[in-house]
């Protein structure tokens, strides 16, 4: 939802209905291609709040908006993927586990001048998914749990120096 300007996902799928119609078949037991079925839209297991949360935020930044000035950012974890885009003075870093189905760890090595950012700078990151605020320098560690923080969409605020303490 972040990686592209544009996306989308087929009816039913932000119910978790995802059962294939035989095994290694692309097309889903319970698609409407051959039935009408009606759906719980307001169920608890319901991926729509998220869906319409990452609809504001992506509204909100004009770099979620464009594909051009993408880049990727190491993990040491191959179930972790870090990308930023940016848009003029909108920098968004997002950091997303791949694993649908465990927690997993990794540390996020942050390509500074890809931020804007000198190599010994450090930013203020906002998840934009949670409300929190980090203060991030070029190595950082991420834990993200499936069903409670799959990701981070961080907008990216270059810190302001500071005499002792952290800004946050």
């Amino acid at each position: 939802a972040t990686l592209s300007p544009t996306w989308g996902i087929y009816s039913g799928y932000e119910l978790a209905e995802h059962t294939p119609l035989r095994a290694g078949s692309e097309e889903y037991l319970d698609s409407e291609k051959y039935q009408l079925k009606t759906r719980d839209w307001d169920s608890d297991d319901s991926l729509a709040p998220l869906i319409t949360q990452l609809n504001t935020i992506r509204r909100r930044h004009p770099a979620l908006q464009r594909l051009r000035d993408i880049r990727f950012h190491a993990t040491d974890n191959a179930e972790v993927i870090a990308y930023s885009k940016r848009a003029g003075d909108d920098t968004v870093l997002v950091v997303v586990n791949l694993d649908p189905h465990h927690t997993q760890e990794a540390t996020v090595s942050l390509d500074m001048p890809q931020l804007g950012l000198e190599w010994h700078e450090s930013l203020s990151v906002h998840d934009e998914l949670t409300g929190e605020t980090y203060r991030w320098g070029n190595d950082n560690y991420v834990r993200l749990e499936p069903g409670r923080a799959p990701a981070h969409v961080f907008q990216v605020r270059r810190s302001a120096p500071q005499i002792g303490g952290s800004p946050e």
